[in-house]
């Protein structure tokens, strides 16, 4: 199983970092040593000062692809989760700089925050436009809708199979929303898929 993350897919999540409009999905990965499941609390590093929330949509893969045409890609998938990419926003600023790779600020263990329920896309409402949020401590933080990424599914799932045979299991986390920020202890994170909560967690 792999995490795929897909990085710079909200135009107003690109502009509050400063960051350059891509021409295709950025793309990264994290280990499966980076899941958090079940709800379990996170524990902030101590080797980071600034671990930012990042609120997604997770796309499960559903069977083996190599080379995906878009008219297709559709059928490699039938769920769709929510996910948190934590970052060390410090390091990372670091490692940017340097023009080095940012596994360490966003690959670290239970970096990605996974819900245990996955919502089947005959379920959704609209699953071309899914409205998704983060609330903290009781307000809310991040808002997004599916329908504002610059890449949608079929894209992303198109473009990453180029480079990456993608396998059943596998989890394509599709990028954040405006709204990123600090994370500190004692934090209560509530995840919203449409209506449902999904994730439900403290920060220790």
């Amino acid at each position: 199983m792999k995490i795929i993350c897909i990085g710079r897919n909200y135009v107003a999540h690109i502009r509050e970092l400063n960051n350059e409009m891509p021409d295709e999905p950025v793309l990264f990965m994290k280990p499966d040593s980076a899941l958090l499941r079940n709800n379990d609390p996170f524990y902030i590093p101590e080797w980071t000062n600034e671990v930012h929330h990042e609120i997604e949509l997770v796309v499960k893969i559903n069977r083996i692809g190599k080379n995906i045409e878009k008219r297709f890609a559709h059928r490699y998938y039938d769920e769709i989760g929510l996910g948190i990419d934590f970052t060390a926003r410090d390091v990372q600023k670091i490692l940017k700089a340097k023009g080095l790779p940012w596994e360490k600020a966003k690959a670290f263990d239970k970096a990605a925050v996974l819900s245990n329920t996955f919502i089947s896309k005959s379920d959704c409402k609209n699953p071309k436009a899914i409205p998704f949020k983060l609330n903290i401590n009781g307000a809310q933080v991040q808002e997004g809708n599916s329908e504002l990424m610059m890449f949608d599914f079929e894209e992303i799932i198109t473009h990453v199979s180029k480079y990456v045979t993608l396998k059943m299991g596998d989890l394509i986390y599709t990028g954040t929303p405006a709204g990123v920020g600090p994370v500190k202890i004692g934090d209560h994170l509530e995840g919203y898929f449409e209506d449902k909560k999904l994730i439900d967690f403290m920060i220790k």
